[in-house]
């Protein structure tokens, strides 16, 4: 589908870029020939990511940053632009869920995904987008859920963050395309990683089979297609897409909005259990 020189010259961040979907795409940029740099607050995870990643000949810069912090994301910002002169493209990837009746939250446990969803998406946009007006322009690709726009009862932390940074999307696809940034984004509906399934599916109640039901495609997307879809949108030959979410789901949340929303039928033994794999 792509040259293999598509990405070439061109430096990605990658947030969240050690593992599940992130790494995905790292993998398939530096297929294409993207310098990149890969962050999350595990550097172990993103060493061995990188040298996996590196068997493709990529250049992969693994740098240890937590989104919530300013002064680290500032940084890491400053390392890529050392070590691989300039920042091109920017994927907000880091992310932060899990299911739990709203009366039943804390503020803390609120606030957690708050800061990494939406705080950390402005945090890293701002630094590399102050760099990219100096040196002008590139994009913005941020991951977000289909249940921003709709919202979704179980996952009310996430559902107000993700649909911060639609609007934040939408936002600066307006005030910095003066700049030649580009901002866009990517609304997945289920893709099953390790990580956020763990956090997300009820164990013993056949959840993910009824999942898969209600996709309209009666399967769970792919990892590389995914991947291939960020690539397209962070392509130069996209150049006059600006401001759009791209959903990629098989048609769920056409046929009923918000994937959580059957959780009405979880017992309270269940949410118990589940409060303790947090």
């Amino acid at each position: 589908m792509f040259d293999p020189d598509l990405l070439k010259n061109k430096t990605v961040i990658i947030t969240g870029g050690g593992t599940g979907l992130g790494k995905s795409m790292a993998q398939r940029f530096g297929e294409l020939g993207a310098n990149l740099v890969i962050t999350s607050r595990k550097l172990e995870v993103l060493e061995e990511t990188a040298e996996e990643i590196r068997t493709s000949g990529a250049s992969v810069l693994p740098v240890q940053c937590d989104v919530r912090k300013p002064a680290e994301v500032e940084k890491m910002v400053s390392q890529t632009v050392e070590e691989f002169g300039s920042v091109n493209v920017l994927v907000n990837n880091a992310a932060g869920n899990f299911i739990s009746p709203t009366e039943k939250l804390s503020p803390g446990g609120f606030q957690v995904i708050v800061d990494i969803v939406l705080n950390g998406t402005f945090n890293c946009t701002l630094s590399v987008g102050q760099e990219m007006i100096k040196s002008g322009g590139g994009v913005i690709l941020n991951i977000i859920t289909t249940y921003a726009w709709t919202g979704s009862g179980y996952v009310v932390p996430s559902a107000c963050a993700k649909a911060g940074v639609l609007a934040m999307t939408r936002s600066l696809a307006v005030e910095w395309a003066k700049h030649g940034i580009r901002t866009n984004a990517i609304a997945p509906g289920p893709f099953p990683t390790e990580g956020a399934w763990k956090r997300l599916v009820v164990p013993g109640l056949g959840i993910e089979k009824k999942i898969k039901k209600r996709i309209p495609l009666k399967r769970f997307g792919e990892q590389r297609e995914l991947a291939d879809l960020a690539t397209f949108l962070i392509s130069d030959g996209t150049g006059y897409i600006n401001g759009e979410v791209v959903t990629i789901d098989g048609g769920e949340w056409l046929k009923g909005a918000g994937q959580f929303n059957d959780l009405d039928k979880v017992p309270n033994s269940v949410w118990k259990f589940m409060s303790k794999k947090r």
